[in-house]
């Protein structure tokens, strides 16, 4: 026990500790996201397939919804049937989202609109304030303001003067 409250305290003097975990909770965003609003979609490009019921937006996306804003080079939407709105969104190339003063950035993103779950994938890198965060893999809740980070979690917590 001596040991192990030795290494503690030393850590804790250290002036900074690294973090490395399997999956760690974080809250996401000043405030929980209405997935009701309305979803607008700025591209370079789109391509419409009417049979599958899905269009390619493509150069420099920029996605929209309340405060949520979603950056990428190209995003697959799959809508319902029967014209009933959009179901999902797939993002991927150099996906950024912010939704309030935090940020999150990966290789991909997929959004699920009826649930208003965000999965993210792929170098994953979560910014709030000067914290930052790494992991593989994110799921973001916007109804709840919530997220999960899975898969070698890193974070350097700063002690003292914050």
């Amino acid at each position: 026990m001596t040991t192990l409250r030795a290494l503690i305290t030393a850590m804790l003097l250290s002036g900074a500790a690294p973090v490395l975990a399997q999956g760690t909770n974080v809250a996401f965003g000043a405030i929980t996201q209405d997935t009701t609003l309305p979803v607008e979609v700025t591209a370079d490009n789109l391509s419409v397939d009417q049979s599958s019921g899905t269009a390619v937006f493509s150069g420099d996306v920029l996605i929209g919804q309340g405060e949520m804003r979603l950056t990428a080079q190209r995003v697959l939407v799959t809508y319902r049937s029967q014209n009933a709105g959009i179901a999902k969104l797939q993002a991927t190339g150099g996906v950024t989202l912010v939704t309030g003063a935090d940020a999150a950035e990966a290789d991909r993103a997929d959004y699920n609109i009826d649930t208003g779950e965000i999965e993210m994938t792929g170098d994953v890198l979560l910014t709030q304030g000067a914290s930052a965060l790494t992991s593989e893999k994110m799921f973001v809740n916007l109804r709840t303001g919530t997220a999960r980070m899975s898969g070698r979690v890193k974070t350097i917590l700063q002690t003292g003067n914050n």
